[in-house]
Formats: structure tokens, C-alpha cells, sequence
């Protein structure tokens, strides 16, 4: 598994153990993260696993799955279906598109979130 597929098999994770555990895996020690409902750019594990931590308690169910990933030059586009029960009971599903710059070791450096999807050519 991919350090990317790692990091968003975090977000179904209601454990914060097994949730840092993963964060670990998947991040450079200097990790940035960034989506339209981060507040901002978050620096360090710690910070990121936190976000996602609040993603699995305001969403119980709900999970993100790496749906396709390609790359260029070093970066990494990456579409994340975000999915699960919606208040009717049926499930929801929304897109999101990622850019993720890796370090030598293929951890994640850098990851910056964008709502909808930016289909490859």
C-alpha cells in the first residue's frame, strides 16, 4: 500500500492510536497538509492526524478511498472518494482532487486538497 492509500485509510479510523499509527506510516516528519476546510496549511503529523480525527467524529461511517493516482515529474495527483451514510440512511459520495509531493522514501511532504475532480486526460 502506498503511502498516499495509508494516509486516507486513516480517515475511517475512529481510533486515535491506530489513526496516529497510520499518520506515521504515511508522512514525512515535516508533513504539510491543506483542503478548503482545513483553516489553513497544517504542519506535522500531530496536526494532521488531529484534522482527520475530527473528519471521523463529525462523519461516523464515513471513509476516503483512493479511486485513481498518477504522477508527473515527482508529484502525485491523486482522486478521493469520500463516502458513507447521509442523514436519509443512504450513502453519500463526494469527490476530491490531491496533490502530494513525496519525499525519497515515499512518505508524504506535502498534501493539498481541492474539492471535484480533475479527471486526467
Amino acid at each position: 500500500m502506498s503511502a498516499i492509500e495509508t494516509f486516507f485509510s486513516a480517515w475511517r479510523e475512529s481510533d486515535a492510536g491506530t489513526r496516529g499509527d497510520l499518520m506515521a506510516q504515511s508522512l514525512a516528519d515535516d508533513a504539510t497538509y491543506s483542503d478548503p476546510r482545513s483553516g489553513g496549511r497544517l504542519a506535522g503529523g500531530a496536526a494532521i492526524a488531529d484534522y482527520v480525527g475530527m473528519f471521523s467524529a463529525n462523519a461516523p461511517g464515513w471513509g476516503a478511498d483512493v479511486v485513481q493516482a498518477d504522477d508527473v515529474n515527482g508529484y502525485v495527483r491523486v482522486l478521493v472518494a469520500f463516502g458513507g451514510p447521509g442523514p436519509d440512511g443512504d450513502t453519500m459520495t463526494q469527490h476530491g482532487t490531491y496533490f502530494a509531493d513525496l519525499d525519497g522514501a515515499g512518505k508524504i511532504k506535502s498534501l493539498a486538497g481541492f474539492v471535484g475532480v480533475a479527471a486526467p486526460e
